[in-house]
């Protein structure tokens, strides 16, 4: 699911005050982005229906071959270009928040996308439209690929393709490392953060978290101590007394005067939200809403649908909590070990994994592979092939490792798993997008746990190339290099050419170890 040499990676997060970028394969000119100054409010548009969402977001999921790349692209075009239900801006800035968060950030920026015009309802609907395409697709050539005994032609296409994974993987790496390098916050720094990931997707790949989290933690800790003179904060920009920066607000013009603290404040954070439809009567909120009224009524058409819920709404957290934990729960009472294996494996890969979608690998095969035993290294070759060559996120490749391990069952609780926090993620957090926007402490730890993830994508390419066997691969890996780098073709391309290989070698011999 990664395109060209994009594999897995997301734009890089733009600093708060600079235009955002206008993404990997938009054509055309783009509108400038201002810069960035408190909340960005909501446009107003029209009711859209939940036919319409899952309609739109599971025509995404379908034809979005490519990775990361291709899901914003598609998501823009939709919601900004064509229906007009997003401003540039906010899309922009929700874009550099999921790049903020662990996880899937194209999967995020769907759900968000979909909550944005539906509320609650919408982000539901709208992400599983967004991936169960793919999921149905992947599970089912799983069922094929990791067979006991596949037939001939199956074989060789996954050795094939197998094959050339670990160049894919480099390029993945490669895309990823000049973006988080003209961000680095110190070269030294950044070096060491890249090495500590190289070492330790090898030597370490199911425990991998522990040195990303490490690092983010590091460079969260550098940037925070003291320094000398009027700078405490490397994020903070000092101005003289009384002065800002042109186009920025004071945190009091911003937030309003002391006395609205509280409920009334609370109120207008909540208005920023959004989905594109009108609220009901304004009476319905209560005094809170009344309050500052003449400041709030140009947004009050932009509140957005999770209002409507009323105030049934209110135990909305908790009861979300009590959904994602739904799935361990069953799976500790129902399936054991296995399925309690399977689920800790899947909240590493869609809860705890930083800096794009092939992060995953050296996690995933610690795992599966070589800790629980539940495929091959072979195989496992062929689940990385065929999370790059379907349709939708990378994270899908959890799939393949769940069905090894426990069939149809376990790809499907290995799916819900890892995309579990990333609904909550946006239906817990999507109100406060704007101030994870402009959080230094979330970028300081980027700039720590990016750099070890990018140096864990190259480390996963030398486990990966462990598993090749067969003489006539390294041929095939040679010549997926060659496409992916001088040749530049795309990701999708490089592996079915491969796969073509592979069936060619093994009808022409018979056998697939040759």
């Amino acid at each position: 699911m990664t395109e060209g040499t994009g594999q897995g990676a997301v734009p890089p997060v733009p600093a708060p005050g600079a235009p955002a970028s206008p993404g990997p394969a938009h054509s055309g000119p783009t509108p400038a982005v201002p810069a960035h100054s408190g909340p960005t409010p909501a446009v107003p548009g029209p009711a859209v229906p939940l036919r319409t969402v899952l309609r739109e977001w599971g025509r995404i999921g379908v034809i979005g071959f490519g990775g990361p790349p291709a899901h914003i692209r598609l998501l823009r075009q939709l919601c900004v270009e064509r229906k007009g239900w997003l401003d540039a801006t906010e899309f922009e800035d929700a874009l550099a928040v999921c790049n903020l968060l662990p996880g899937p950030a194209s999967t995020q920026l769907s759900i968000f996308c979909a909550w944005r015009l539906r509320g609650r309802a919408g982000a539901l609907v709208g992400g599983a439209g967004f991936i169960l395409p793919g999921l149905l697709v992947i599970l089912a050539l799983s069922v094929l690929f990791v067979s006991t005994s596949p037939p001939l032609a199956v074989l060789g296409a996954g050795a094939g393709a197998g094959g050339a994974v670990p160049a894919v993987a480099l390029a993945a790496g490669a895309s990823l490392t000049g973006p988080s390098w003209r961000n680095r916050p110190a070269t030294a720094r950044w070096l060491c953060y890249l090495a500590a990931g190289l070492a330790a997707a090898p030597a370490i790949g199911s425990w991998l978290v522990a040195v990303l989290l490490a690092c983010g933690a590091v460079e969260l800790a550098v940037q925070r101590l003291p320094r000398r003179g009027p700078a405490r904060r490397p994020w903070a920009r000092q101005q003289p007394p009384g002065q800002q920066p042109p186009g920025r607000q004071t945190a009091a013009e911003r937030d309003g005067p002391p006395e609205r603290e509280g409920p009334a404040r609370q109120e207008g954070l909540a208005q920023q939200e959004g989905c594109g439809r009108q609220d009901g009567p304004a009476q319905q909120d209560g005094p809170a809403r009344q309050e500052g009224r003449t400041q709030q009524d140009g947004r009050a058409q932009q509140e957005g649908c999770g209002r409507q819920e009323g105030r049934a709404g209110d135990d909305w957290p908790g009861t979300l909590r009590g959904l994602a934990a739904a799935p361990l729960a069953l799976t500790w009472a129902v399936g054991g070990g296995v399925l309690g294996s399977v689920a800790w494996v899947a909240i590493k890969v869609g809860g705890l994994s930083f800096g794009g979608g092939f992060v995953i690998i050296p996690l995933m095969q610690g795992d599966a592979v070589s800790r629980y035993h539940w495929m091959s290294g072979a195989q496992f070759l062929n689940a990385v092939a065929l999370g790059q060559v379907t349709p939708g996120p990378v994270v899908q490749t959890v799939a393949v490792a769940g069905y090894a391990a426990a069939g149809i069952v376990g790809g499907l609780l290995a799916s819900a798993v890892a995309f579990a926090p990333s609904f909550a993620f946006v239906l817990l957090g999507a109100r406060h997008f704007d101030r994870i926007r402009g959080d230094g402490r979330a970028r300081a730890f980027l700039q720590g746990s990016g750099p070890a993830a990018i140096g864990a994508i190259f480390g996963s390419a030398i486990t990966l190339a462990r598993e090749i066997s067969r003489p006539w691969q390294y041929l095939v890996l040679a010549g997926a290099l060659v496409l992916l780098f001088p040749l530049r073709r795309g990701v999708v391309l490089t592996l079915l050419s491969a796969a073509a290989a592979g069936v060619t070698v093994a009808l022409a011999t018979g056998t697939v170890t040759g």
